[in-house]
């Protein structure tokens, strides 16, 4: 009597293949229908960063202005905004947070055009294909929006 209820209770404590397989399948299904939604999601954080980003580099820009009095030219670009390019009297930076320029989520550094062709200054980012134009995550992404 005693061997019988200790191969129950082994034989209890363990699953079978069909029901391995069973929660298998349903995992591949709930990764089949969630998947592309949080992956569509992490692209527009991207864009959003790049956006928010995009401003700040603005205003550090805005700032290098009230003290330069000019914007900075294309020669000295974002980089004057953290090391003081030698043609800015009264330059008082450095004008962002970290010591260094940031580079747009997709890992290519921002572009700055002065005299912008939306602006007095464009700061941009190509998107994710680093290409002018395109749609969705391919998007420019600048402060003209």
């Amino acid at each position: 009597m005693n061997r019988h209820v200790f191969r129950r209770t082994t034989r209890a404590l363990g699953f079978t293949l069909i029901e391995l397989l069973v929660v298998l399948a349903i995992l591949g299904l709930l990764a089949g229908l969630v998947g592309p939604r949080v992956l569509g999601q992490l692209g527009g954080a991207k864009s959003k960063t790049a956006a928010v980003q995009i401003k700040d580099l603005e205003q550090a820009a805005e700032l290098f202005k009230l003290d330069v009095g000019r914007f900075p030219s294309a020669e000295e670009g974002l980089e004057s905004l953290v090391v003081k390019p030698a043609s800015a009297p009264g330059w008082n930076g450095p004008y962002l947070k970290k010591s260094e320029l940031p580079k747009d989520p997709w890992g290519s550094p921002y572009k700055y055009e002065t005299p912008g062709k939306r602006g007095e200054v464009d700061i941009y980012s190509l998107g994710a294909d680093k290409a002018p134009g395109g749609e969705g995550e391919n998007a420019d992404v600048g402060n003209w929006q």
